[in-house]
């Protein structure tokens, strides 16, 4: 699982060994680890160590220092390098080092600034270290303008330079991946210590390219991660398996109140989702003409005509494909709210539900979604202590945010759907899964989603114990049941686009073999070999 925090987190760490004076020794791991970053990436590519130029974009605190001792290591090999010294002086034993190691110095200026980016564009590598953890509101005046010029270069060249971020690009926000313009998008961050959280949040998660860190020595003080990323042996480990006496309803009754005359289809889906997703029993519960075509599709899914009272499930699913104006599926959603079991709330559900909820429903807007119900829970009359409501471009600029916002505003565990998809708890507990493909954005998949989601609420809901040996508090369960589920999509949106178009049926026949895939990740080497092979009766 990766662990990620915020600068003041790392700050808080760091503390004990400064007061200590093991400032240079944390910088000199820092540096080293950058360095030797940028070497394995020039070789990974098939570039050339020796000669290489490489350009250092330097603030004038640690994180400039950290970038101008880096390059003095890769002058050391060899590599040529330059600095822009972007607040007109460096950290001062950095510099010195880096002028020892032959490194030519620039200061921007405002006049400067684009004939600076057309030297640094140039370079085989550029190491972006102007900005570290600490700073806020982005980049300003002649830095500024140097990246954006910079940006613009890269754009238009046939074979830009590598870009490194030194522990984060500069501009993005640690804490919240908030991103004001201009950033210089990475290739590769290195960061130290520890993940950021703003790496792993969009729309920080734009820029940042593959992460990689690096370990300084203060690892052991850390507290409890800002946000967590499941990885695929903590799939392995969370995803249920039936025992050998296991029966349908015993692996978990999910029940679906999908679909409507305009979006049949949703509920299709939904069902298709839930059932590759394990469910040992889907129930569904709409109107007739929907419940024909669910049932051609889908022969193995019951169907209902009661109420969501007299239908025995251990989870919902509700919303997918629905309008405002489907009154007799919205009563139901209502219905399954109310009954305090798991839940989960897609699309058309969401404007229906009553304003406080429980932890145990998951809401799963996109950020259009989510805008807008944070609007409606903005002009209650409970919300004049409010902040103005965001629309939708807000909600992308912010997603960590207002997923956050949501989470406390409603109460429930909210699972905000993007390029990164981010599950936030009411009680706080964040999780960042990116696992899929761009191809994902696609009709139906949210739908699919959905049903995986639902599946997962209802045979793992009630497990507690299989989430505190994962090292996850069972209060907080239904966020990493919501991570789990969204990163299975995606791994399932990957394996069934194989890099190109794909439809959202596809998604749902690509489940089975990815969970089976997954889950030899949790078997001893022996069992991953003979995996097919079953003992004779």
């Amino acid at each position: 699982m990766i662990s990620a925090y915020t600068g003041t987190q790392i700050r808080v760490a760091e503390q004990p060994f400064l007061t200590a004076g093991m400032g240079a020794v944390l910088m000199q791991r820092a540096s080293h680890g950058l360095a030797n970053a940028v070497v394995r990436e020039l070789q990974a590519r098939g570039r050339r160590i020796y000669g290489a130029s490489v350009a250092v974009l330097a603030g004038k605190g640690n994180n400039g220092g950290d970038g101008l001792f880096a390059a003095s290591f890769l002058a050391g090999r060899g590599m040529r390098t330059t600095a822009v010294l972007t607040a007109g002086t460096g950290h001062p034993e950095a510099l010195a080092a880096f002028e020892r190691a032959g490194g030519r110095v620039h200061l921007l200026t405002d006049s400067n600034a684009s004939q600076l980016a057309a030297h640094v564009a140039s370079a085989d590598v550029v190491i972006d270290a102007i900005l570290g953890t600490g700073a806020r509101g982005g980049l300003r005046g002649a830095e500024a303008g140097l990246v954006s010029v910079l940006s613009d270069l890269r754009l238009s060249s046939g074979e830009p330079g590598i870009v490194v971020a030194c522990d984060i690009p500069s501009g993005v926000d640690a804490d919240t991946g908030e991103a004001p313009v201009p950033v210089l998008s990475a290739d590769l961050t290195v960061t130290f210590a520890a993940a950021k959280v703003g790496l792993l949040a969009d729309p920080g998660a734009d820029h940042a390219g593959r992460i990689h860190m690096v370990a300084i020595g203060i690892e052991e003080e850390l507290p409890w991660p800002a946000l967590r990323r499941l990885e695929p042996v903590d799939l392995a480990r969370l995803l249920p398996q039936p025992g050998r006496r296991s029966h349908k309803y015993s692996r978990g009754v999910l029940g679906v109140v999908a679909g409507s005359a305009d979006y049949p289809g949703a509920a299709v889906l939904a069902c298709r989702g839930a059932l590759a997703a394990g469910a040992g029993m889907v129930r569904y519960l709409g109107p007739p003409e929907v419940a024909d075509l669910v049932r051609q599709s889908c022969p193995e899914v019951v169907f209902s005509t009661g109420s969501v009272a007299d239908t025995h499930v251990q989870a919902w699913l509700v919303g997918s494909g629905m309008g405002p104006g489907d009154t007799e599926q919205l009563q139901r959603a209502r219905d399954a709210v109310e009954s305090g079991l798991p839940v989960v709330a897609d699309a058309g559900a969401l404007p229906a539900l009553p304003a406080v909820l429980g932890p145990q429903v998951v809401l799963t807007p996109h950020a259009g979604e989510l805008a807008a119900l944070l609007q409606r829970l903005a002009s209650s009359p409970d919300s004049a202590d409010f902040d103005p409501a965001p629309d939708r471009t807000a909600v992308e600029s912010s997603t960590l945010g207002a997923a956050r916002r949501a989470a406390v505003l409603t109460e429930a565990t909210v699972l905000l759907k993007g390029a990164t998809t981010l599950a936030a708890s009411p009680f706080q507990d964040f999780y960042s899964q990116a696992d899929g493909t761009a191809w994902l954005a696609t009709a139906g998949s949210g739908d699919v989603l959905a049903g995986i989601i639902g599946a997962l609420l209802a045979q793992l809901g009630s497990d507690v114990g299989r989430f505190r040996d994962a090292g996850i508090d069972p209060d907080e369960r239904w966020a990493a049941i919501a991570a789990l589920g969204a990163s299975l999509h995606g791994f399932a949106g990957a394996a069934a686009s194989g890099g190109g178009p794909l439809t959202a049926g596809r998604i749902a026949d690509a489940i089975p073999d990815v969970w089976h895939k997954i889950s030899l990740l949790s078997k001893p080497a022996g069992q991953k070999r003979n995996s097919h092979t079953h003992p004779l009766p």
